[in-house]
């Protein structure tokens, strides 16, 4: 029977980065791709762009970023990661993933204004993540390296800490395919609602899922099967506001909603329940998919006026409109008389304010208002109004499997397997708590794949 030197199990970011890392040192190497060809790449269909430390400001960067600026934002906002090492080596080698993904085909575009405000932080490849995922497969194409689609992996054969095979079947016929190193990419568990529901309950059933229905955590519950470390907060995740009138998978990026920072976010109850200026969008955005999920019926409700609704992007769908604040609340499922008194009461509390400005902290705040807004706080008093719905939009879970600083899965002693690596969505739990950084999972994914399909493959010729 034919040995693979590198096996790489999924299709998008990691598992494209680690199959040609994997190639540059190994001549056999195989990726294995669930999805069918024309949904390959999993959730790096829906990305555009990638976080990275530099040094100065140029042509793609609009000024710079330092590691430790970095590591301070990724702090902020998560708490901590799991593993400051990993966390540091992800963010030392974001410096040099330009040049790595140039050199592998991807063309770059100049950074975008808008709500985002990301041009100095992150670099934007040309066409998003659909064209990046076609240029490294126009590129494992060049190299040799073979695709299979409509793989599903349903078995890894480990023995004695050390990876053998895996069990691939398609339709109703299994085959054995066997391996001298093997590289987990197969993303989270974020599309299997049964698993979710372990931990969040009956609120899953109204998440929803804003990429690939293919990530539904199999490979990972057989990790864990076989005795790997479990990583990260099986309640975790990176969710997002989405439009709640989105389809429940596979929405992408148009079903996000960036008008939060805009307005006013209410409740069914009519309640506003957090502060939506607490800081700069791309600092924030993440963690309204768990704010929003911990509500009734895991629906809210975000509020503007004549005066902001052109300043983020338009929504997928049309907003409700009305010219009164009453008439407003007659179209939501909120408790309309609480609403109104929730919208006076900020009105009130923001009497004065003007000059929106949310490219930088404003300062401009509520004044006894609980919880407070604390910039970008504007009255609603301007009609027309308008109402966006929102729900969770989930775009992958934290938990997944320990590695060390070979991507090597742990066991749950701590031991790495010899020859099991992992990469991607599926290890994101050694650097993520909580909260995100926007274009921070892809650099994670391109660190880690590179990482591991470089030392698979090491293992492999050895």
């Amino acid at each position: 029977m034919d040995v693979y030197d590198v096996i790489v199990v999924g299709g998008g970011n990691a598992a494209m980065c680690a199959a040609i890392a994997a190639r540059h040192i190994v001549s056999r190497v195989l990726v294995l791709e669930r999805a069918p060809e024309y949904m390959r790449g999993g959730n790096t269909r829906h990305t555009r762009n990638i976080r990275c430390a530099h040094p100065n400001a140029d042509q793609y960067f609009s000024g710079p970023y330092n590691e430790e600026e970095l590591l301070q934002d990724l702090i902020s906002v998560t708490g901590g990661p799991a593993n400051m090492d990993l966390a540091k080596f992800t963010i030392h080698q974001s410096s040099m993933l330009p040049q790595w993904m140039s050199d592998h085909g991807v063309n770059w575009q100049q950074p975008l204004a808008g709500t985002m405000h990301l041009g100095r932080t992150n670099r934007w490849f040309l066409g998003g993540g659909k064209a990046l995922l076609n240029t490294y497969y126009r590129t494992a194409a060049r190299m040799g390296i073979e695709v299979r689609y409509d793989a599903m992996v349903e078995d890894l054969i480990v023995e004695d800490g050390k990876f053998d095979a895996i069990v691939l079947k398609k339709g109703d016929a299994q085959e054995l395919v066997r391996g001298r190193a093997v590289v987990v990419a197969t993303g989270g568990y974020e599309a299997n609602i049964e698993w979710l529901k372990q931990n969040w309950g009956a609120a899953a059933d109204n998440f929803i899922v804003r990429g690939t229905p293919y990530n539904d955590g199999h490979t990972l519950a057989t990790l864990l099967r076989k005795g790997a470390k479990a990583m990260g907060d099986p309640k975790g995740f990176h969710a997002i506001a989405v439009d709640a009138r989105a389809p429940k998978f596979d929405g992408g990026i148009v079903t996000r909603l960036d008008a939060i920072p805009f307005g006013v976010v209410v409740n069914k109850l009519g309640r506003r329940f957090y502060d939506e200026g607490e800081d700069i969008w791309p600092k924030r955005y993440a963690i309204w998919g768990g704010l929003i999920a911990a509500q009734p019926d895991q629906l809210v409700y975000c509020i503007v006026d004549s005066k902001t609704i052109d300043r983020f992007l338009p929504p997928m769908f049309k907003p409700y409109q009305a010219e009164t604040l009453e008439s407003l609340s007659n179209a939501l499922t909120v408790d309309s008389r609480v609403f109104l008194e929730s919208v006076a009461e900020f009105n009130r509390s923001t009497a004065g304010n003007t000059d929106l400005r949310m490219e930088i902290l404003d300062g401009n705040t509520t004044r006894g208002l609980t919880p407070p807004k604390s910039h970008w706080a504007l009255p609603i008093d301007r009609p027309p109004y308008y109402a966006l719905p929102l729900r969770p939009g989930i775009t992958f879970t934290y938990m997944g499997v320990a590695v060390d600083e070979a991507a090597r899965v742990l066991d749950c002693a701590g031991a790495p397997f010899k020859n099991l690596h992992a990469a991607g969505e599926i290890m994101s739990g050694n650097i993520l708590t909580k909260g995100y950084l926007g274009g921070f999972g892809l650099t994670i994914g391109s660190a880690f794949g590179e990482l591991a399909g470089r030392m698979a493959a090491t293992h492999a010729r050895s």
